[in-house]
């Protein structure tokens, strides 16, 4: 099987694993996994994503599903997954934001609350070491 194929096949297998285009709210990639926004996550059938070639893992993370294929892989499995589904190509932050409508509203609300505290983190930590270096 060429590289082509193989890149075919495993695009085509993860479209149905993930319970097809009609389960799809968006995708995307970065530099080496797959990421999916999925109308319901249950629908994926995890255990044989993991069995398809060319996938190396996968991990679910803030309303996005992921796929760990690889860099250099990735983007031409994706090229596929979008041709063969006839989705909507999205860029990373189309799919976070995609991913946090998704979401309740609790976990809407921890997540805002984390993406305004934790830059400010390093500073506080910093200006607790500098008090007590004078004191």
């Amino acid at each position: 099987m060429t590289k082509e194929e193989r890149y075919q096949a495993s695009a085509e297998e993860l479209l149905r694993l993930v319970g097809g285009k009609e389960n799809i709210i968006s995708a995307a990639h970065c530099a080496t996994r797959l990421r999916l926004v999925l109308k319901d996550e249950s629908k994926a059938d995890v255990d044989k994503i993991l069995k398809v070639d060319l996938v190396k893992g996968q991990f679910a993370n803030g309303g996005q599903f992921q796929i760990i294929i690889g860099s250099g892989t990735v983007n031409e499995v994706y090229k596929r997954f979008i041709e063969t589904g006839g989705i909507a190509e999205a860029t990373k932050s189309e799919v976070k934001q995609a991913a946090v409508q998704k979401m309740n509203p609790l976990q809407r609300l921890v997540k805002t609350l984390s993406d305004v505290f934790v830059p400010l983190i390093p500073a506080l930590v910093a200006s607790v070491c500098h008090a007590s270096d004078k004191g």
